[in-house]
């Protein structure tokens, strides 16, 4: 019985996935998360075989997940769910140390069948991902060219998601003047000098999802 963990924003999609799988023989939903960390809660808790993880999810994003839960729950693989094709998007997931990449795009059966392939060692990618990725690969492209920490990527994160320096201290348990200084040096990295900007960024590079609904910024 392969062990499954799912972590989507979307409940509906999550909920629809858990259903589906369920009726699968050989797979076993131990449980859901609606964000990155809770994602990395669930699979430290459960110790799954695969983490079916979107990659652009609330409070940490599927990349961020995918460190964290590489480190702390070694023997899961996990199986990133994602709209988005780009290459360097995929490339960064399978550096993180994702498994595999799946298109939300394709069918059900093609996510199954992903969820087999991991839990059995295996790499996989949807079929529209295999050329790009290969060709990347020659040329020696890499997804990692963010000049940014694990902590700066995740402060970038809370910011774009309209988190104020309080709340992300709150939430990371670090005191507000050293949010401040990570802010400041996002801020000299990017070249930047706006949260407006840092949350364009952050957009464009998967970093935080698409559809959050804006927060009043109190910074």
């Amino acid at each position: 019985m392969i062990r499954v963990v799912i972590g989507d924003d979307h409940g509906v999609v999550r909920e629809g996935l858990v259903a589906l799988l369920q009726r699968e023989s050989d797979i076993q939903v131990l449980a859901q998360a609606q964000n990155g960390l809770d994602l990395v809660r669930a699979a430290r808790e459960h110790g799954p075989d695969v983490v079916v993880a979107d990659v652009s999810m609330p409070v940490m994003n599927g990349v961020e997940a995918i460190h964290h839960i590489r480190h702390e729950s070694p023997r899961s693989k996990v199986l990133c769910l994602s709209v988005s094709d780009q290459t360097r998007q995929v490339l960064t997931a399978l550096e993180a140390g994702a498994a595999g990449y799946v298109l939300k795009e394709n069918s059900f059966e093609e996510l199954a069948r992903g969820i087999r392939r991991v839990a059995a060692n295996q790499m996989y990618l949807s079929n529209e991902l295999v050329g790009a990725v290969m060709a990347a690969s020659r040329h020696g492209a890499s997804g990692g060219e963010t000049p940014l920490t694990a902590r700066e990527r995740q402060v970038a994160q809370l910011f774009s998601e309209g988190y104020s320096t309080l709340e992300i201290a709150g939430r990371l348990h670090v005191s507000s003047k050293t949010v401040a200084t990570h802010r400041e040096h996002l801020f000299h990295k990017l070249k930047i000098q706006s949260i407006a900007e840092l949350t364009r960024y952050a957009l464009r590079e998967g970093l935080s999802a698409l559809d959050l609904p804006s927060r009043q910024l109190t910074i």
